[in-house]
């Protein structure tokens, strides 16, 4: 259905690490304006349209939005590759990187 070609459209290539930046950023990744929710309404809307032009159209919108999450993903990397946790922490991304990245780390240091 897909073709995978294992690079972005548009390359990012961040040279300094700013994991404050990569707070704001994150909130794009499920966000009350984030690149999930959009493909999800995208997605959702297709079932209501009235054509198959029309849904074709939000099925690839919707497609599109979800592709956007790859790159949130590579901003908020490349923001934080090699960030120690206490910038983490001290950039208010504590409690996300428990959970999704170098919690082991942190727990460690909360020992």
């Amino acid at each position: 259905m897909w073709t995978y070609n294992k690079m972005l459209e548009y390359p990012i290539n961040i040279k300094c690490r700013d994991p404050r930046l990569a707070k704001v950023i994150i909130s794009q990744y499920g966000g009350p304006d984030g690149e999930l929710g959009a493909s999800l309404r995208y997605l959702s809307q297709r079932f209501a349209m009235p054509d198959q032009k029309a849904k074709a159209i939000l099925n690839d919108i919707g497609t599109e939005e979800l592709a956007h999450l790859e790159m949130v993903g590579t901003l908020v990397h490349q923001l934080t590759k090699g960030a120690s946790i206490e910038e983490i922490e001290k950039a208010g991304l504590g409690a996300y990187y428990t959970d999704h990245g170098v919690g082991w780390q942190y727990l460690l240091i909360q020992l």
